[in-house]
């Protein structure tokens, strides 16, 4: 009975930890991906006076 338990117990934390790297690696890549198309907008502006003021 207690190799059973531990079975499941072993399965329950693999399991987990294949869902927290899937996080990971889905955080990562849609990261990368909001930054490659902030520098795709920010190529897009216009070179001149900026209209934000600094106070």
């Amino acid at each position: 009975m207690k190799t059973k338990f531990a079975a499941s117990v072993l399965s329950a934390l693999l399991y987990a930890q294949g869902l927290l790297g899937f996080a990971a690696l889905a955080s990562v890549l849609l990261k990368e991906r909001a930054h490659a198309s902030e520098f795709a907008v920010g190529g897009e502006m216009a070179s001149g006076p900026s209209l934000l003021v600094v106070r």
